[in-house]
């Protein structure tokens, strides 16, 4: 179904012309037969093409559709939609947030929000006691990943929803590790959801963007009103592209998954190998909640050498496959060390208390023959 759907649902073909890869609308502007009457597609009033854009549209349309959303809201980048999720807030507001979450989230929460009075806790939310303790009477949202990144971390989020619900806390599930291939948190009871369409959406590492989701009537009307007021929407070659690359998105998923049971599998039993952070491993704390919120365990690993800052960093450019770089999810294998690339705006201290120790290694497991990464990875242990 899931399949189909990325290829048949959530946007019909071009009226105009019957085109079935749906066009690029590249216009800023549109005209008007008469003034303030403008001209309506697909329900939407075609104005000005920060405010709707028709491929836009169509992108929005489809991830809605497969994330099981009644609305979608696209953005320029995922720090642009977290943006606008967070300024549906306002001052003296109270967020608890997972504890290793993404870089550029943490510096987004405690850099510039923190400065406008939004005040934040970071839990370790496997644990629902810490959300429970951590709730005051000014709380607004609960933020999670789930699984974390870098460290993989699993959260109930149906469990999590129901403990706040009571207070009318809001949660937000940043779904972009998972994908809706894996994992539909508006199904267990999330109010928003939101990717880096970047990663996995768009699948081939030629894209900045982000999308919202929510099957909310009013917050859809509040984010899509910061959406047009702050102006931080992708250009329409950019949904185009994101739209081309959801229709392989569940093929992909497949492979990514299948290559990287496989990789977690020769690391977790390699002498060099200190610690394997992947829930499809059975030793893995949220292995058996993955399973239950999860169609598969997605196609990340973290893992810690046995071996020093310096060591690891050798074992990084050693690897011939595994492209070192910032970023994950594209068809290509990735390869990074989060403390001094994707969680370097996060403070030491603050890194090393979430348990991101220097040496650890982040891999985004690409389509490749998973006999070559392998061999890969080998080699690159060999020369440590």
């Amino acid at each position: 179904m899931f399949n189909t759907d990325a290829l048949h649902h959530g946007h019909d073909e071009d009226p105009v012309t019957g085109a079935i890869s749906f066009p690029i609308y590249q216009t800023s502007t549109f005209s008007q037969e008469y003034p303030g009457d403008p001209r309506e597609y697909q329900g939407k009033r075609l104005l000005y093409a920060r405010t709707e854009n028709p491929t836009r549209t169509a992108l929005e349309k489809k991830v809605a559709c497969l994330e099981q959303a009644k609305h979608g809201i696209a953005f320029s980048s995922g720090l642009a939609a977290i943006n606008a999720i967070l300024l549906t807030l306002k001052s003296g507001d109270h967020i608890i947030s997972v504890q290793d979450l993404y870089g550029g989230a943490y510096r987004q929460f405690t850099k510039i929000f923190a400065k406008f009075g939004v005040e934040f806790d970071f839990v370790d939310t496997t644990e629902l006691d810490n959300i429970k303790q951590a709730i005051r009477s000014n709380t607004k949202m609960l933020w999670l990943e789930t699984p974390t990144n870098p460290l993989l971390n699993v959260t109930d989020i149906r469990a999590a929803c129901e403990l706040v619900q009571p207070h009318d806390i809001l949660v937000t599930v940043d779904n972009t590790f998972a994908t809706p291939y894996l994992q539909r948190p508006l199904e267990l009871g999330a109010d928003l959801v939101m990717h880096s369409a970047t990663k996995y959406l768009s699948g081939h590492c030629d894209v900045i963007q982000g999308i919202v989701l929510t099957n909310s009537d009013e917050l859809h009307e509040e984010v899509r009103f910061i959406q047009n007021g702050v102006g931080a929407v992708p250009g329409p070659q950019d949904c185009f592209l994101t739209l081309r690359g959801l229709k392989t998105l569940g093929i992909r998923m497949e492979r990514h998954c299948s290559n990287t049971k496989q990789i977690a599998e020769f690391l977790d039993n390699h002498p060099k190998v200190l610690k394997v952070f992947y829930p499809g491993l059975e030793s893995h704390k949220g292995h058996a909640l993955a399973k239950q919120q999860m169609t598969d365990f997605g196609a990340m690993i973290s893992f810690e050498l046995n071996a020093d800052l310096e060591t690891a960093k050798q074992f990084l450019t050693n690897l011939k496959y595994f492209v070192l770089a910032e970023s994950l999810g594209g068809v290509k294998s990735m390869v990074c060390n989060p403390p001094s690339m994707t969680h370097a705006s996060v403070e030491p201290e603050v890194r090393h208390a979430a348990g991101i120790n220097d040496g650890l290694i982040r891999l985004s497991v690409g389509i490749e023959n998973v006999q070559d990464l392998i061999a890969d990875l080998e080699q690159a242990l060999e020369t440590i």
